[in-house]
């Protein structure tokens, strides 16, 4: 049995759904890691036009890359690694990965999209079978153990890059809610939001002044040019099937 463990949150699987999830869990101040094996399917993609604010559309794997750079920049950890089993061992998990290292957490987030082997045998872990393999959840990414959660695809989320993000970033937040961590509310407000009203402000909330606000606006607009200055080196990756693999 654990006393302790090594980071608050570890996120299996670093597509869309994960990233979202690590971004809200890293903003929050837990110590999260975010484990991926192999190339998220979005790589894909020949150019994405369905997701909100870009209405020209925009490159995938340009948005998986500032997708991973804000995970990082809210505070995760990352690591190429299979993951291959996660065992419950109060407070949290034991995750063992093929290389035979050992991490733990107290909260471990499911994201990849059908891959469930290292699920299997989890008491309370329900899976679904419908021609690929999912994981039953509530309607905030919980497995009927606590403090297992799956995120996404894996969770029965409709295809599409926005709905799994969303439902990632839902997640996030819900392992967020459910630990000790007070929270209310991921927000930056204007200054006197809160305090203008004789009002705290919230746990997970900001107020700032005029001049951070052009500051900030004026570092985002800065690194949004950087991304788009010029065309992704990267061409969309094959099916595996037309790989030959």
């Amino acid at each position: 049995m654990m006393d302790v463990t090594d980071h608050d949150v570890v996120i299996v699987g670093s597509g869309p759904a994960g990233l979202s999830a690590g971004i809200f869990t890293g903003r929050a101040g837990l110590d999260t890691l975010i484990v991926n094996d192999g190339t998220p399917i979005l790589r894909r993609n020949a150019h994405l036009e369905n997701y909100p604010g870009f209405p020209a559309g925009v490159n995938s794997r340009l948005l998986l890359d500032m997708m991973d750079d804000h995970a990082e920049r809210a505070g995760c950890q990352r690591r190429e690694a299979r993951v291959v089993a996660i065992e419950p061992d109060d407070p949290g998990f034991v995750v063992e990965t093929e290389s035979n290292n050992t991490l733990t957490a107290t909260s471990v987030i499911a994201a990849t999209k059908n891959t469930v082997d290292f699920l299997e045998g989890i008491n309370d872990v329900k899976l679904i079978e419908r021609g690929k393999s999912f994981v039953k959840t509530d309607d905030r990414g919980r497995t009927g153990v606590p403090g297992l959660y799956a995120a996404g695809r894996l969770a029965l989320q409709p295809y599409q890059t926005i709905i799994v993000a969303g439902h990632g970033a839902s997640v996030g937040v819900a392992v967020v809610e459910d630990s000790d961590t007070p929270f209310y509310h991921d927000w930056v407000a204007p200054e006197g939001y809160f305090t203008g009203r004789n009002r705290e402000v919230p746990p997970g909330c900001e107020e700032i002044d005029a001049e951070e606000r052009q500051r900030r606006e004026r570092e985002s607009l800065n690194l949004m040019r950087e991304y788009f200055a010029e065309p992704h080196p990267d061409d969309p990756i094959q099916h595996p099937s037309m790989r030959g693999e």
